[in-house]
């Protein structure tokens, strides 16, 4: 069936296994939804290989871990954020030690293995908030792995701490870091992120904290957030970026893309549906031939549209959220127990597997 699909060069390529260019990949946006999830999934088992249980389902993975927000105060006022406050609001926090190790105690009694831990970017936090907050962590919780601190994060760091940047990463990979998580990618062009985040930093900052990361063996996440003000053409320009820099680089474990969400932020734009977020995520999908796993984005497009994405590419159906504060506050807002996320893979045909945040088996 699925070799009836060429009537392209650009097709014929994603079936025989073949990079394509970002033309072809403009070209390929324009398919039937049906066709691109064909030839995702095909692109999905080239580089996947999947693995398979004894009864002979597909493994698709998820990771049992919980969102610490660790401060919401941030001078930066992104448009598309609702979750950021100034000092002056009553409601701006910082989390000493104690309350995040409760956060984690929570975590680790339903057997998680990982936090996500980011915040605002806090103008008065000196570094050493943040290296005994590492330490305190992986002195008291050694088995989960700290999955922390954006891009724009450590570029903020640096600007704070007066440090070159090399240096902040370095230090804070010595206090306990384990892995970078993709935040803050939003779009990697400048036009659009200086219309949506003009204090946030530049899309080849960004790459640059993933450079100097990975070259210094930690792994990170990427991520897209689109159907904003942005063209199609900018998001295949965000993908070829990523993809670059995972030739130079190989640091990346995953990609995660989501949409825009609008509620109760600056930035007002029409909501882009389910069915354009199906079309981009199958489309990264091919497109980023070097990233190995693509993840399921249900925290924004429900549970049922997750499992839609299995068959658009995605491997993976990331993270239980335990906690999520930034995209509830744009007015999104689905949970999902351990023990829904295993029923709704398995119903859509896959075996559910528990993995850590280098994609190891862990049941």
């Amino acid at each position: 069936m699925i070799q009836s699909l060429i009537d392209s060069e650009a097709k014929e390529k994603v079936l025989n296994g073949e990079r394509i260019s970002p033309a072809e990949a403009r070209e390929l946006y324009h398919a039937p939804l049906a066709e691109l999830a064909l030839l995702a999934d095909a692109r999905r088992r080239q580089i996947q290989q999947p693995a398979y249980d004894g009864r002979g389902n597909e493994i698709v993975t998820y990771i049992v871990d919980r969102n610490i927000n660790y401060t919401n105060v941030c001078d930066v006022y992104c448009k598309f954020c609702a979750f950021y406050r100034t000092e002056k609001d009553a409601d701006h926090y910082v989390l000493p030690p104690e309350v995040i190790s409760q956060k984690i105690r929570e975590l680790e009694a339903i057997g998680g293995t990982q936090i996500l831990m980011q915040g605002g970017h806090h103008p008065g936090l000196k570094i050493d908030y943040y290296l005994e907050l590492l330490n305190h962590i992986r002195t008291n919780h050694p088995t989960i792995n700290i999955h922390g601190f954006s891009p724009p994060e450590f570029n903020h760091f640096a600007s704070v701490f007066n440090m070159p940047l090399e240096e902040v990463i370095v230090r804070f990979k010595e206090a306990g870091l384990g892995s970078i998580p993709g935040g803050g990618g939003e779009i990697l062009v400048d036009a659009i992120r200086n219309r949506i985040s003009p204090r946030k930093c530049t899309g080849s900052q960004w790459l640059d904290v993933m450079r100097i990361a990975h070259r210094h063996g930690l792994n990170s996440s990427a991520t897209m957030m689109f159907g904003h003000v942005e063209s199609v053409d900018d998001r295949i320009e965000h993908l070829r970026l990523l993809r670059d820099q995972q030739d130079e680089t190989g640091g990346f474990t995953a990609f995660i893309c989501w949409t825009f969400q609008p509620d109760n932020t600056v930035l007002k734009a029409e909501p882009v549906g389910s069915h354009e977020y199906l079309r981009m995520q199958a489309l990264s999908r091919i497109f980023l031939d070097n990233i190995p796993n693509i993840q399921s984005s249900w925290v924004t497009q429900g549970p049922q549209i997750g499992q839609v994405a299995l068959q658009f590419g995605a491997n993976d159906f990331g993270s239980i959220m335990m906690e999520e504060n930034v995209v509830s506050s744009a007015g999104t807002s689905f949970r999902l127990t351990v023990a829904e996320m295993t029923r709704l893979i398995r119903e859509a045909g896959y075996e559910a597997r528990q993995r850590d945040n280098w994609y190891r088996l862990l049941n």
